[in-house]
């Protein structure tokens, strides 16, 4: 079960307590749910991790919202953290063109052509790629400003009762296995 498998890497409450560097935030993180893995403070962190994930910048900023946002809602913070890592440099550009198609389809505004991205990164070193895709993506405009917070908290809104749904369902199969494994054990009389 994954639960088991975090768990092990998780600390555990009374170690969270203990640590000096966490023990001066007090309370704040301090909160059972932030490390606890159950089936709401886990959907609530993956949910959490799929919002923080599209807020644009660089990991540590996903990180630092992420762990804001797991703190105020009280949900699972390693989780909302790793979660973030769904939107990395290789699925960076479909999450935005789907966020473009999005928002295109909220301002009911089809005329707006996606520039080619190809064509402005064509030929660039690493340190002119950066800059170019940068200028690419601000010269999308309104549809992807729109469709970003849109996709990411419609992300955050589907993740969480698929978790939920799933998370449910390896449980209830787990109880039917031990029910058939305790009803192969029981001898026959």
């Amino acid at each position: 079960m994954p639960r088991k498998f975090f768990k092990k890497y998780l600390p555990s409450h009374s170690t969270i307590n203990e640590n000096r560097h966490i023990a001066r935030f007090g309370s704040l993180l301090g909160h059972h749910n932030l490390w606890h893995l159950h089936r709401r403070s886990v959907a609530g962190g993956v949910a959490v991790g799929m919002f923080a994930g599209l807020i644009p910048g660089s990991n540590p900023v996903q990180f630092t919202f992420a762990a804001l946002l797991a703190i105020g809602f009280k949900v699972n913070l390693p989780i909302a953290v790793i979660v973030t890592l769904y939107s990395n440099p290789l699925t960076i550009v479909p999450l935005y063109y789907l966020a473009f198609k999005l928002g295109q389809l909220v301002v009911m505004d089809n005329s707006a052509a996606l520039p080619d991205l190809a064509f402005h990164l064509e030929g660039k070193g690493f340190r002119e790629w950066l800059p170019a895709a940068l200028h690419w993506l601000t010269s999308i405009g309104k549809p992807l400003l729109i469709g970003i917070p849109l996709l990411a908290v419609l992300l955050a809104a589907l993740s969480y009762p698929l978790v939920r749904l799933g998370w449910r369902c390896y449980t209830v199969n787990a109880w039917h296995r031990r029910k058939i494994n305790r009803s192969k054990s029981t001898p026959i009389t």
